[in-house]
């Protein structure tokens, strides 16, 4: 009977980085489990494939949430990673870390060990940053993280300059000492290709010999002998098999996935297992619950300056942008169209920024969310100003519907069912438009295209906030880190509680959203995790 002493389940954003560490060692043995397939795509490598890997079947999940009267009963599509790297192979690429705060609030819940001074190694041990090692910036990781400012559209200084002149304070680093202000996004690509977590961590260690990787494995369940985890059963290539661990099993799917191998492999809230007829390993209430993700909005101007649209909408400006990537790895196809952004506060008292601003020198006006690719800009120059809420407070939660692996889970958003969140993002649009109205982007711009002149009042606004606000991707928490196992999955060494041999080592852990993107934060997670568990061999 073959076995592994780890085996790792998804090659994810954290999934890449704890195949690496954990075979560093090579009296270790792992095998990591990708339920998709090799990431050696061209839509993958170039920067903004993005727009088409949105909507790919071969290298998505392509999850749709359930409807939420918070947003009017509208699904919200969900893409997510399925494919080496995960989720990081498909993203918009966003170098963001989080506010110190988020990390001293997880620590405060009693997490040992997950505060931000405590954490801040784990970024910079991952991060190799163009602009070299200081204080908060890391120089000899394995993930490059690039400054593209050369490359970014004109436009983006207007956008900064509207900033500054409604008082924010240019931020040249915001995952620096503060995150608060306005700045340049910089990205986790390198020489005009993606930095995916597969490219930075998992394909340098392929060519050990004591990392297994296969491709194409649906993990079905985590077999339990008792309470303990003593291996995994998945579907590969039309058939059922198993592999044993001598040391742990790692779940690493991600916000959906994760609680959802949980709940069908036995744990999670019983009323659910038993309506299933999932036979019950350990009774876990909190699996699947908590589920939190960032909702954005955008608003879209009509300009009178060239912005990518008139680059990347004719057939012969796809052509030309393509012979300059060709031959410089340079141009908007080596870049995120997420170029400029910040964070702010909608109001004086607030300790941290709750709304994280996006500007992106494009737009998208005539294609309908959710049911194609983001190759086609429209026909005309102008140019979105985008924001999230940094720290919402709905929470929704994510089960399985059958004993079916293949079967989507049921996800539940639960979107702007608070008061709170809904007030953030009224603040915000209202700020979006201050922006708008302040000499360097009132200079240029025609027409305000979405919602457009008749949208006013605060309801009108709210109304459209409800019609209209999209999820930016970022679910987590599904599988909670905390001390009390009635409202948490996993303690702060991220050990499942109640059953042994088991660990969660992905985004779904975090005790709460984090403010910004999560793909730093994710991979973060995989290099700590990687730790906890070396420091118990």
């Amino acid at each position: 009977m073959q076995k592994y002493d780890y085996i790792i389940v998804g090659a994810g954003s954290a999934g890449c980085v704890l195949a690496n560490r954990l075979s560093e060692n090579p009296e270790h043995s792992v095998l990591l489990l990708e339920a998709g397939g090799s990431d050696k795509r061209l839509w993958i490598q170039i920067p903004i494939g993005y727009g088409k890997t949105y909507y790919q079947k071969a290298v998505n999940w392509m999850y749709m949430a359930q409807a939420d009267e918070g947003t009017n009963n509208r699904q919200s599509y969900w893409p997510r990673g399925k494919v080496l790297g995960g989720s990081s192979s498909i993203n918009a690429m966003v170098y963001i870390r989080g506010h110190k705060l988020d990390f001293d609030n997880w620590a405060a819940q009693g997490n040992f060990g997950w505060s931000y001074k405590e954490l801040l190694p784990y970024f910079k041990k991952s991060e190799c940053n163009q602009l070299g090692a200081d204080e908060y910036r890391g120089g000899t990781g394995p993930m490059y993280v690039a400054d593209v400012s050369r490359d970014l559209h004109p436009l983006c200084k207007n956008f900064i300059r509207a900033g500054q002149q409604l008082g924010l304070h240019y931020n040249d680093n915001l995952n620096g000492a503060e995150q608060e202000g306005i700045g340049l996004y910089q990205t986790t690509t390198k020489n005009g290709f993606r930095q995916s977590a597969a490219k930075a961590f998992l394909h340098p260690a392929r060519k050990r010999n004591n990392l297994t990787v296969i491709t194409a494995a649906h993990v079905s369940k985590v077999l339990f002998e008792g309470k303990k985890a003593i291996g995994v059963e998945f579907l590969h290539k039309g058939r059922t098999r198993q592999l044993f661990v001598c040391k742990e099993v790692i779940v690493s799917g991600g916000g959906i996935n994760s609680p959802q191998l949980l709940q069908l492999s036995g744990g999670g809230p019983k009323d659910l297992l038993d309506s299933l007829a999932i036979p019950l390993v350990h009774e876990s209430p909190a699996v699947g619950q908590n589920l939190q993700d960032h909702l954005g909005m955008d608003y879209l101007y009509r300009c009178k300056q060239p912005t990518l649209n008139d680059e990347l909408h004719s057939l012969w400006g796809k052509v030309r942008a393509g012979l300059k990537y060709v031959t410089t790895r340079r141009g908007p196809l080596s870049l995120s169209i997420n170029q400029a952004g910040g964070f702010i506060k909608t109001r004086a008292e607030l300790a941290q920024p709750d709304i994280q601003l996006y500007f992106s020198p494009l737009s998208y006006t005539r294609a309908p969310a959710g049911t194609r690719p983001l190759l086609n800009p429209d026909p005309f120059s102008a140019f979105s100003l985008g924001l999230t809420n940094c720290k919402p407070s709905s929470r929704g939660y994510i089960q399985v519907v059958s004993r079916d692996p293949l079967q989507q889970p049921l996800i539940k958003p639960n979107y702007l069912s608070t008061d709170e969140d809904v007030q953030t993002l009224l603040e915000g649009v209202k700020y979006l438009r201050k922006m708008a109205e302040s000499a360097p982007l009132k200079d240029i711009i025609v027409e305000e295209m979405r919602p457009g002149a008749n949208c006013q009042s605060d309801q009108q606004l709210i109304d459209d906030i409800r019609g209209y606000a999209w999820t930016c991707f970022h679910p987590t928490s599904t599988c909670k880190m905390g001390t009390n196992p009635l409202s948490s999955v996993v303690d702060y060494r991220l050990k499942v509680h109640g059953v042994e041999s088991l660990r969660v080592i992905d985004a779904s852990i975090f005790p709460e959203l984090i403010s910004g993107n999560t793909n730093a934060a994710a991979i973060m997670v995989g290099e700590k995790g990687a730790d906890l568990i070396l420091a118990d061999v």
